[in-house]
């Protein structure tokens, strides 16, 4: 299975866990041009500041709810919803009382 299937009780946690943020790889390494990653959100967690990366990415928000912030625009985001960051300033909240789960593609991969 090594390279090819990420069980879920085998995925490799990523990440510093800082800001109430809990990450999990789902690709099976980082040997491809975009990496897939499970992201938590705890509530009352947020990324104060922006950050910028050289990547584009595409979330997909599984569960919750999630504010987030690309450049100077501010977006609530419910599950269901989906969004995509090409390198821009971007941070993030959750002042919701239920966690916020989201898949993230990133390319190319950051961890």
């Amino acid at each position: 299975e090594a390279g090819y299937v990420v069980r879920s009780g085998a995925r490799r946690p990523i990440g510093s866990g800082e800001a109430g943020l809990v990450e999990e790889l789902l690709s099976p390494d980082l040997t491809d041009d975009f990496e897939v990653v499970r992201s938590t959100f705890l509530p009352g967690s947020s990324l104060p500041k922006f950050q910028t990366r050289a990547t584009q990415e595409v979330g997909y928000l599984i569960s919750g709810r999630l504010t987030v912030w690309i450049g100077d625009a501010e977006f609530h985001l419910n599950a269901g919803d989906s969004f995509r960051i090409r390198g821009e300033a971007h941070r993030w909240a959750n002042p919701y009382s239920e966690p916020a789960v989201a898949i993230w593609v990133i390319a190319p991969p950051v961890y």
